[in-house]
């Protein structure tokens, strides 16, 4: 069974194409050995087509559809970024902002103790700080938490590498929350999902269960996939203990984000259009770009910029993979194009830089649908 919506628009695509896309896509499916595929396409300003393939479910042999929603790893720090774009046109912090004065604890480089670490380090990974010491609390780089807090810290200056940290933005969630008031999982349903009308969020136990779609680790020893349940922990006494401005990574600003294919489309459309979808916007223009541009290695703020995906284009967007799942979100800002694909299983690992499943389905996608 599968799951499709086929938007007949400017630029939309005929019956034949979907055909031939989705027998191009099966075929990549098999190589792979995925268990679902969800992906969404936008072509200027419209979502042109969307298709889920597969199975939400192996044990119950439940399929996958549109309305479905993946734990979308990494690329939920893009609305973290999203987010204090927002607190910061509004002038309630600044991306110079010293990290120490922003969460409430020193954090320095023990090497460099005299050079500040600021908040547009922890976005764009040139922090300095590492994830040698777990990213799940913010006990791990608080002096007076933990005694080996120093090994959160790599031997470069801050500001001179990129070095990709979770940790940074389970700092970066804190501080939305500091400066917000708001607890951050509300924060980012209220200012981002509720204003373009998306159902997700970062809180497991306010989302419908029967929605969340099963993620695979898969072993290449033994060639089998195991339902990984972690994905969707509800951590209900976690939260019952929560601490407003500290507890954050409780919910994973990191990577905690629920949301479907074709909802992530939408968000993605919003910064293709450099902070506004439709009439609504979400973010200031000046700010979308900032958020765009690379600061090292082609990471910008939560967002990178890549030739990689796609032959002969310059992409911007951002990768995810966790719990045996693999994300994909990646626009071409000028041509107004983009793709989103999201699997909960497949047999390759990303030791590169995109998928290698995903890659082949964003370039299907890519030639059936856009060139």
């Amino acid at each position: 069974m599968l799951s499709y919506l086929l938007v007949f628009c400017p630029g939309s695509i005929v019956f034949s194409q979907q055909q031939k896309t989705e027998s191009r896509i099966d075929s990549v499916m098999k190589q792979f050995d995925m268990v679902g595929l969800s992906v969404a396409v936008v072509k200027h300003g419209q979502i042109i087509y969307a298709h889920s393939f597969g199975l939400k479910n192996r044990e119950t042999n439940t399929p996958l559809s549109n309305s479905d929603i993946f734990r979308i790893a990494s690329i939920s720090k893009s609305f973290s970024s999203t987010s204090i774009m927002q607190l910061a046109s509004e002038g309630k912090l600044s991306l110079r902002d010293d990290v120490s004065d922003l969460i409430g604890f020193k954090v320095r480089n023990p090497k460099y103790p005299d050079k500040a670490i600021t908040l547009k380090m922890l976005l764009s990974h040139t922090s300095s700080l590492n994830d040698d010491q777990g990213y799940f609390t913010l006990d791990v780089i608080n002096p007076d938490k933990n005694p080996d807090w120093a090994k959160c810290y790599s031997d470069y200056a801050p500001g001179e590498k990129y070095s990709y940290c979770n940790l940074n933005f389970n700092m970066v969630g804190t501080i939305i929350e500091r400066t917000s008031g708001q607890r951050f999982d509300k924060y980012v349903k209220q200012h981002v999902l509720d204003p373009l009308e998306l159902y997700g969020g970062y809180e497991v136990g306010a989302l419908d269960s029967t929605k969340f779609v099963t993620l695979y680790e898969y072993d290449p020893q033994t060639k089998t996939y195991t339902a990984d349940p972690a994905a969707y922990n509800p951590r209900k006494t976690e939260i019952e203990n929560y601490v407003q401005g500290y507890s954050t990574p409780i919910f994973s600003p990191t990577g905690g984000m629920k949301i479907s294919a074709t909802g992530l489309a939408k968000y993605m459309t919003m910064h293709m259009y450099f902070g506004k979808y439709g009439k609504v916007r979400i973010i200031k223009k000046k700010w979308s770009h900032l958020m765009q541009t690379p600061v090292l290695s082609g990471y910008g703020l939560a967002l990178l910029t890549s030739g990689d995906l796609i032959p002969g284009k310059t992409m911007v967007g951002h990768t995810g993979s966790a719990y045996g799942l693999y994300s994909l979100m990646f626009f071409q800002p000028k041509e107004k194009f983009g793709i989103v694909a999201i699997t909960n299983g497949c047999n390759k690992d990303s030791d590169v830089e995109f998928n290698p499943a995903l890659k082949a389905v964003a370039n299907v996608l890519y030639e059936e649908l856009i060139k």
